[in-house]
């Protein structure tokens, strides 16, 4: 695929692989060379997870050179070549035709490897590497982007957004993920065209951003977001959302400030929904009321459009703290529920970043305490009691067995029952 196309799912490819895919197309007199993220990442010493070829031979003639491809944009020049273990992607050198829809080329032409340079998104995914002369072909300086860390659109800047809106995103995923300052004129377009964000596909944007803000650079990521004046359209379905922030408060900074907890999109949308910058003045447990979180966690879903598991995680992680910050402070029972949910480590995690921004500090900081004093105990033990015990003593069914039963085990939790018995005693009490 082209570099503005999105992450592929096809699977790895081998070095060795590729290379002799190369070499064959070389041997049926054809040029043909490593290109884009490959070579980027080679000349940057880290492993790329793909070896994508570039060549001058077309579609068609591919095909008859490798007896096992499967055209999956033979339109657009791109044949997977099945060669030993690996899938290699062989595209022909194109130019773009224009633009229609803000992603995809309404046509292309075959072209030279120059040219092909040219329409690609920035200057450090338009080299190639030619491995049987071990050389680099640069077309447009991306080896001195790349040696000075500057991120540079090819050519002029606005066209290359306005092509393809998506590059607004991958601009803050590449600089931040390579640790890059964007140049000054590819920044100016990036702002100037922010609002072209609204034209992208919410499968797309959900995309960028899981692959930006969960990796270790994700800080880098997020203070891009709001220097370039994206995040305010990104976001703009949440109840409320800020013009500007201030990254001292954002608690999505704060969630593992040296970035070595990983979490994954849930964990960091669910940030938003507390953050200080959007609700300076709101109190924490009115953000944790269940109407909000579910209109929160609503919204998230349809316009990032996260998977049913990122959105049951969001909600779990955002649940778990109601019980822990209701007004008086939470016993032990309430604790040990607590650690028993599948998300309470997310649940923490977000809690220390509260913390850290001064919201309640001193008390959740007391809870968090009161959290690790339980390490080591059994948190979620088997319940004594039962409601098939309830009914086999006597107790006739109804809305009361609930209530029951959960005080029954929060007396378990806390050690005041520790048989059958006791537990069934004091249900009668109850």
């Amino acid at each position: 695929m082209s570099a503005t196309d999105p992450p592929s799912s096809k699977p790895p490819c081998d070095r060795a692989d590729a290379l002799a895919v190369l070499a064959r197309l070389r041997q049926f007199g054809h040029e043909a060379y490593f290109a884009g993220g490959c070579v980027r990442d080679m000349l940057l010493k880290l492993e790329p997870k793909d070896w994508d070829i570039a060549t001058d031979a077309p579609p068609d003639r591919v095909r008859e050179i490798f007896s096992n491809t499967q055209a999956v944009g033979a339109a657009f020049g791109v044949i997977l070549v099945r060669h030993a273990k690996s899938v290699v992607e062989v595209a022909t050198f194109r130019a773009d035709g224009v633009y229609e829809d803000g992603r995809r080329p309404s046509s292309v032409r075959f072209t030279s490897a120059s040219e092909d340079a040219q329409r690609r998104d920035f200057t450090i995914n338009g080299l190639f590497y030619d491995p049987l002369e071990n050389r680099v072909i640069d077309f447009v300086n991306g080896r001195a982007d790349l040696d000075a860390k500057i991120l540079r659109a090819v050519g002029d800047p606005s066209q290359r957004f306005a092509e393809d809106h998506l590059r607004l995103l991958r601009a803050v995923r590449f600089a931040a993920r390579f640790d890059l300052k964007i140049e000054p004129q590819t920044a100016a377009a990036i702002r100037q065209s922010a609002d072209r964000l609204k034209g992208i596909s919410p499968e797309r944007i959900g995309e960028e951003l899981r692959l930006m803000l969960t990796p270790p650079t994700r800080t880098a990521a997020w203070k891009l977001l709001w220097d370039l004046d994206l995040a305010p359209i990104l976001f703009r379905f949440m109840p409320t959302i800020p013009a500007g922030i201030d990254m001292n408060q954002s608690i999505f900074m704060h969630l593992s400030p040296e970035n070595t907890i990983p979490f994954g999109l849930a964990l960091a949308a669910a940030s938003l929904c507390v953050d200080r910058n959007a609700h300076p003045q709101t109190p924490l447990i009115e953000l944790l009321d269940n109407r909000r979180i579910a209109k929160s966690v609503h919204a998230m879903r349809q316009a990032l459009r996260i998977s049913n598991t990122e959105s049951d995680e969001m909600l779990e992680t955002l649940d778990n703290l109601r019980p822990l910050l209701q007004a008086d402070p939470p016993g032990i029972a309430t604790r040990k529920r607590f650690l028993a949910e599948r998300a309470a480590e997310l649940s923490q995690i977000l809690m220390q970043a509260m913390a850290r921004v001064g919201i309640e500090k001193d008390r959740i900081e007391k809870i968090l305490a009161g959290l690790s004093a339980l390490s080591g105990e059994e948190i979620a033990p088997q319940p004594l009691l039962t409601g098939d015990d309830l009914v086999a003593a006597g107790f006739p069914p109804g809305p009361k067995f609930k209530q029951t039963l959960d005080a029954v085990y929060d007396a378990q939790l806390e050690g005041r029952v520790t048989s059958k018995e006791a537990a069934l005693e004091l249900a009668r009490n109850l």
